[in-house]
């Protein structure tokens, strides 16, 4: 029998693990994008994994979220292949990952509150006033209080990238997948977003003290250098495992310096 605390994740079998992958576009399923990714992520570990735009960011979130299956290799989340299909039987494997999408990508027919809430009232058959108290738990945590009869379209992108956030963790996953979570935010609000993310990673009542396994995309890895704990780099087709946070000041490869690399240090007096 396990002595690991309750909101402890298991260490046994890793939370999501690619064995020689080909990821595909999600434009162009045919595409080849990414080639012989080896990927480990252990339950409770913080990655950031940088490129420049156009290396494949966005094709290979959505490949970990299980939304589109690789070309090529294997692919298991929590020891649990996913196979070619989208079979019933796996649904309950997936529903352990969270994807927040760059963006949002919210239903503008739906009140942020409906956005939040359309998760758990589909997956678990709750009427609006079954999922109320989860709903408004994840406007409090998000601070989208104010805004929950908002439709997405009335509200700044800032406002539609937290909502995404909420309605990710509505099912409290154990894996959060986030795609270019930064992109086109303000410091001040990708502040937020870091503490945040600080937060998940430690264990919040939102997801029931759980610490959530994390790993996030970005077109440059400053922000996350003193966050994540894990990191990694896309590259002419390759997934490049860089190490951890104190491994990655050091890092010879040109694009780790460029994707670190501060306005700060290259400003002219």
């Amino acid at each position: 029998m396990s002595n690991a605390p309750a909101n402890e994740p298991s260490a046994a079998v890793p939370a999501l693990e690619m064995t020689d992958v080909t990821v595909g576009s999600l434009i162009d399923t045919d595409l080849i994008v990414l080639e012989r990714v080896n990927w480990k992520v252990a339950a409770g570990d913080y990655w950031a994994v940088g490129g420049l735009q156009g290396s494949g960011k966005t094709d290979f979130m959505a490949t970990a979220a299980g939304i589109m299956r690789p070309l090529r290799g294997t692919f298991k989340v929590f020891g649990q292949e996913l196979g070619a299909g989208f079979e019933h039987e796996l649904m309950p494997t997936r529903l352990r990952l969270g994807l927040v999408f760059d963006g949002g990508r919210l239903l503008n027919h739906l009140t942020v509150a409906e956005n939040i809430a359309l998760p758990i009232r589909y997956h678990r058959n709750l009427s609006w006033s079954d999922a109320e108290a989860q709903t408004q738990a994840l406007l409090e945590f998000t601070e989208l209080g104010p805004w929950a009869g908002r439709t997405p379209g009335s509200m700044h992108r800032n406002r539609q990238q937290r909502a995404g956030l909420a309605r990710a963790l509505a099912l409290q996953p154990e894996v959060l997948l986030l795609d270019n979570p930064l992109g086109g935010l303000d410091p001040r609000e990708s502040g937020w977003w870091l503490d945040a993310l600080d937060q998940l990673s430690a264990g919040h009542p939102v997801v029931d003290d759980r610490r959530m396994t994390l790993a996030a995309s970005d077109d440059n890895l400053r922000a996350w250098q003193d966050r994540a704990r894990q990191f990694a780099i896309l590259k002419n087709k390759e997934f490049i495992t860089l190490g951890n946070r104190s491994e990655l000041p050091v890092h010879r490869d040109p694009l780790v310096r460029e994707l670190l690399r501060t306005e700060l240090a290259t400003a002219r007096p």
